[in-house]
């Protein structure tokens, strides 16, 4: 290597080149990491919120079933009262 000054002076500013481009590269890698980070909780939230939403989806579909059977049971109770009071009905006469 030559002691010329001009090639000592581009060999610096080619070193610090090098230094300027490992930091921000070593800054986009951080960058880049906490953007993962970030998506990463936001995605586990957001399978929280699924899950809760489909548990209360499924304890209203549970309701309503429940509520259709007991009022088919008081229909049918009613039904039934309606035909054994036709039934003596018919008898007393």
């Amino acid at each position: 290597m030559e002691n010329n000054p001009s090639s000592q002076l581009l060999a610096e500013q080619l070193k610090h080149l090098n230094t300027l481009y490992k930091a921000r590269m070593d800054a986009l890698e951080e960058k880049l990491k906490h953007t993962k980070e970030i998506s990463d909780h936001r995605l586990s939230a957001l399978e929280a919120s699924s899950r809760d939403h489909e548990t209360r989806i499924r304890a209203a579909t549970q309701g309503v079933t429940q509520f259709k059977l007991f009022s088919g049971l008081a229909s049918g109770g009613s039904g039934l009262m309606s035909l054994v009071a036709l039934i003596k009905s018919f008898f007393n006469f």
